[in-house]
């Protein structure tokens, strides 16, 4: 009775290691077929040139893969170059195109994939993700930022789809990939401007993907929650800017409930290689978006706690300023974890040809 229990136990054993190493296996086999799906493909990256751009850059290049970067500035499009050499992203500088272009712009869209498809011969993934973030409430918002926010954060990427869709329909091959944000999915008070424009993003990224999916182009639609990208020192805040700029750095770095740009980057770019038709960075960003469709009353009273929270606005103070300029009220852990993000993102430096920059 004993040898049969025995003989039991050791063929369970066998049978749960023999079970465990077949789902490392298909794990692993995933994993390289991603890294091989990207190994060669020519990936258009829009505001390219600092945060989660470059991010994702560094990650798409680890993957072998050549890469188009693109932002509004030359100078930092350089520095974002020298950065992926510099840390063995790429294998070498002719493996990455840098392209100055004004994406708001339709035929700055076109110029882009004309010159990213004279260089590298097509286009097989193009990231949308060239945008800007406005914080402050709505008295201290203008139509002028309204607008700015829609042409930067919604008509750049519809311009650089429109130019980059006929070669991938003629292909019947191509993916579209567009960043937006758990503020499309929920409105976020003090970031109207901004919300706006990722509930209209995502609208056209989802319509787009039900529309090309049987003509062998694969649309992606991007919402990540808080990130670690030193984007709070671009941003532009209104109103009080200073108090706007304290809490929105604190919980752009707070410690689990951010994902770190690298972990956000990796996961947009496994997500990118299997064909997903969504991808959801945190699972704070899973949750808000899921009970934003389940309980709408419920979404609305949390957004009404949290307006109560923040700061109110000022009379008069509508003139946009950068967190760089505001930083006075800085807390822990946006002076240490967000300074060394800012650090690695390239997004220490500022630069005057626009008030509202690439992120």
């Amino acid at each position: 009775m004993k040898s049969q229990d025995g003989s039991l136990l050791r063929n369970a054993a066998y049978l749960g290691l023999g079970l465990a190493s077949t789902i490392i296996s298909t794990l692993s086999d995933r994993t390289r077929n991603r890294a091989n799906w990207t190994r060669g493909k020519v990936v258009v990256i829009t505001g390219g040139s600092r945060g989660l751009g470059l991010a994702m850059a560094e990650e798409f290049g680890r993957r072998a893969a050549r890469l188009v970067l693109s932002a509004r500035n030359e100078v930092q499009l350089a520095e974002a170059r020298r950065l992926l050499i510099d840390r063995g992203a790429v294998g070498s500088g002719d493996d990455v195109l840098i392209v100055a272009a004004d994406l708001r712009k339709p035929e700055d869209a076109s110029r882009l994939i004309d010159e990213a498809t004279r260089r590298f011969g097509r286009v097989d993934v193009l990231i949308n993700n060239a945008g800007v973030i406005t914080v402050g409430p709505i008295e201290n918002q203008t139509l002028q930022q309204f607008r700015e926010v829609m042409e930067s954060n919604f008509y750049s990427g519809l311009h650089c789809t429109m130019a980059v869709l006929p070669q991938m329909l003629q292909r019947r091959e191509g993916s579209i990939a567009t960043v937006s944000s758990v503020g499309g999915r929920i409105s976020v008070p003090h970031l109207l401007p901004y919300c706006a424009s990722k509930f209209a993003a995502v609208g056209f990224s989802e319509g787009l993907g039900m529309e090309l999916r049987s003509k062998g182009v694969r649309v992606t639609t991007i919402c990540p929650g808080l990130m670690r990208t030193g984007s709070h020192r671009n941003a532009v805040f209104t109103g009080d800017a200073s108090r706007e700029y304290q809490w929105f750095s604190l919980a752009a770095n707070m410690p689990g409930a951010s994902a770190s740009a690298r972990h956000a980057a990796k996961k947009i770019a496994d997500g990118v290689a299997a064909g997903c038709a969504e991808i959801t960075i945190t699972p704070q960003a899973l949750i808000a978006a899921r009970l934003g469709n389940l309980s709408p009353e419920v979404k609305r009273i949390a957004m009404m706690a949290m307006n109560q929270a923040l700061p109110d606005a000022k009379d008069g103070q509508n003139t946009p300023h950068r967190g760089e300029e505001v930083r006075e009220r800085e807390l822990f852990p946006a002076s240490t974890i967000g300074t060394s993000a800012a650090q690695r993102y390239n997004q220490m430096s500022t630069f005057a040809e626009s008030r509202l920059p690439d992120y």
